[in-house]
C-alpha cells in the first residue's frame, strides 16, 4: 500500500464508511444527539435505516437535526424529546416515550456530556458537580433505565461516549477525567453484570475531534490547534463521522463478541507517550 508524505508525516487518507445490513429498523435511543458526534452518530444509524428517538435539551438543535435527517432519508422514523440526562425521572419518561412511539429500545447511544477544562485550584464545588451529573450520573440513568426493558426484550446495545480521558489523565481536567474514567469504569462492569442478559456494553473513546465545541475551546484559547495536531500522530483532529463509524460497527452484529471493551479512536494520542 503506498502512503503518501507531507512535510514528513503521512497524509490524511480520506474516511470511508461501511455498512452494517443488521442495523435496519433496529430502535435507537440517542443522547445529545442533537449536535457534535451524538448528531453524527444520528445520521450514520439512519444512513442504515434505524429508527431513531433524539433527546437533548436543545430544541432548536433538536429540530433542525430531524429536519435535516428527513431531508436526507424521507423514509426515516425519527422522533425528539427535550429533556436532561440528569433527570432521573425525565429520562424515565424518555424510555416510556421511547417504547410508546417503537415498541422497544434495540440500542442505547449514551452521547450528552460536556467539557470541563479549568485548573483543579479554582474549580467549584458546582462546577465539579456539573461534570459528574451530567458525564457519568446521566449516563448511568440513561443506561439503567434502558437496561431494564432490554432484559424484558432479551437483549440490546449500550454505548457510551467516553473519552481517551477515561483511560488518561491531564491537567486542568479533573473533573472532565474522573467522570469519563467512570463511564469507562460503568462500561465495564455492566458488561460483565449484564452478558446473562444478551446486552453488550461498550465505550467509545474519542480523541480531539472537530466539533463545536472543541472549537469554541480552541477559539478562547482553552485549547491550542497548533499544539494539538503536532501531538497527534495522523498530525489531524478526528471528525465526527469517524467517530459515529465506531458506534455503527460496534453496535452491529460484526461486533457480537465484543463487550465491556472501551474502543480508542485518538489519531495515536493515547500510543505516543512522549
Amino acid at each position: 500500500m503506498n502512503i503518501a508524505f507531507t512535510n514528513g508525516h503521512p497524509s490524511a487518507q480520506p474516511f470511508a464508511a461501511a455498512h452494517y445490513p443488521g442495523l435496519a429498523g433496529k430502535v435507537v435511543l440517542n443522547t445529545g444527539g442533537a449536535s457534535g458526534i451524538g448528531r453524527a452518530m444520528a445520521q450514520g444509524f439512519a444512513r442504515h435505516g434505524a429508527r431513531l428517538m433524539l433527546l437533548d435539551l436543545d430544541v432548536d438543535a433538536l429540530a433542525a437535526t430531524r429536519a435535516e435527517l428527513k431531508a436526507a432519508y424521507p423514509e426515516l422514523e425519527v422522533e425528539t424529546i427535550r429533556a436532561s440526562v440528569t433527570d432521573d425521572v425525565a429520562v424515565e419518561q424518555a424510555c416510556v416515550a421511547t417504547e410508546a412511539r417503537f415498541g422497544r429500545i434495540d440500542i442505547l447511544l449514551n452521547n450528552a456530556g460536556i467539557s470541563m477544562n479549568k485548573p483543579s485550584l479554582e474549580l467549584t464545588p458546582a462546577e465539579w458537580r456539573s461534570a459528574l451529573d451530567i458525564d457519568l450520573s446521566g449516563v448511568f440513568y440513561t443506561t439503567q433505565a434502558a437496561a431494564r426493558r432490554m432484559v424484558r426484550q432479551g437483549g440490546g446495545v449500550i454505548l457510551s461516549t467516553a473519552s481517551m480521558w477515561g483511560l488518561l489523565s491531564a491537567r486542568n481536567r479533573l473533573a472532565y477525567c474522573a467522570a469519563k474514567a467512570g463511564v469507562v469504569s460503568l462500561t465495564k462492569s455492566l458488561a460483565v453484570e449484564w452478558a446473562e442478559h444478551n446486552i453488550r456494553v461498550n465505550a467509545v473513546c474519542p480523541g480531539y475531534t472537530r466539533t463545536a465545541l472543541v472549537d469554541t475551546l480552541i477559539t478562547t484559547h482553552a485549547l491550542d490547534d497548533a499544539t494539538l495536531l503536532e501531538r497527534t500522530p495522523l498530525r489531524r483532529l478526528g471528525t465526527p463521522d469517524e467517530m459515529a463509524e465506531v458506534a455503527l460497527f460496534l453496535a452491529s452484529d460484526s461486533a457480537a463478541f465484543i463487550t465491556g471493551h472501551a474502543l480508542v479512536s485518538d489519531g495515536g494520542w493515547a500510543a505516543d507517550g512522549f
